[in-house]
């Protein structure tokens, strides 16, 4: 009885019901968001949290002691060395390799010029580089703190003066002044201060007078040229003594014969 109720009620295989629920292409009811009535947007503005900004890490700046310590030292040249003494009294490690890298720069390379930046921007210092580049004269940008306390304990310690503000080296390894002096002119916002050029501290305007000098080849060649026509011109010398002497011997016994055959005829 039950397997015949089952069969009737339940349906067949492939059958469809004589009414389907078919729904349209109606659209869906949604509840869009009201626009902020406008003083309310100002007051959302107005009281929007903004995190304050994060502080440098530790170890950034000096202690406050010692920039107060700095601060009461009167400045003068005597107390000169007792204010760096303070300022970089300790290095810390990235310090420690930025001096590492400057010390082998200094040992690498024979031209280092000290230029100020006067507010270049990054396109104008983009194409500088690209134009030393091509006279292999590269670009090193180190914080003066870095310099001056890598220079304080080197023989190079005259420099510190230069580095005073926005600076950037120009370095060789080959002394090549007429080049980058000939790049520094397209670009007025880099002004030469001074380089070191062969371990000889110069200004900017020896910098200018060394290059126009002749180049080393040029130099050499004038060298071995008159170094050639002084031992050509003693040779000379040295032969003409003899020279003359044997010509006058000559002549002496071409006279003596012509005066024998004179007396012989007689």
């Amino acid at each position: 009885m039950a397997a015949t109720l089952c069969v009737k009620f339940l349906p067949k295989q492939g059958w469809l019901p004589l009414t389907q629920s078919v729904r349209h292409g109606s659209k869906a009811v949604t509840r869009h968001k009201r626009p902020m009535h406008i003083l309310k947007q100002k007051i959302v503005a107005v009281t929007k949290y903004i995190p304050p900004p994060r502080g440098p890490p530790p170890g950034a700046y000096p202690q406050a002691k010692k920039v107060e310590e700095v601060t009461s030292t009167p400045v003068s040249p005597s107390n000169s060395d007792r204010i760096l003494s303070l300022l970089f009294e300790q290095d810390t490690p990235l310090m420690l390799i930025m001096k590492r890298d400057l010390e082998k720069l200094f040992q690498d390379c024979k031209m280092i010029a000290v230029v100020q930046n006067n507010a270049s921007n990054a396109e104008d210092m983009l194409i500088l580089k690209h134009r030393l580049h091509k006279h292999s004269i590269a670009v090193k940008f180190f914080p003066n703190q870095v310099t001056l306390s890598f220079l304080k304990d080197s023989v190079y310690c005259n420099m510190a003066p230069l580095f005073i503000g926005p600076t950037v080296l120009f370095v060789s390894k080959e002394p090549k002044a007429k080049e980058m002096l000939t790049t520094l002119r397209g670009s007025p916002q880099m002004t030469l201060l001074g380089a070191c050029i062969d371990n000889t501290l110069l200004s900017a305007q020896g910098v200018v007078n060394y290059s126009k000098l002749p180049s080393m080849t040029v130099v050499q060649g004038e060298l071995v040229s008159g170094l050639t026509m002084l031992t050509s011109h003693t040779a000379s010398m040295l032969q003409r003594h003899p020279t003359h002497l044997s010509a006058l011997l000559q002549q002496y016994v071409k006279q003596q014969s012509s005066d024998d055959s004179s007396k012989e005829a007689t």
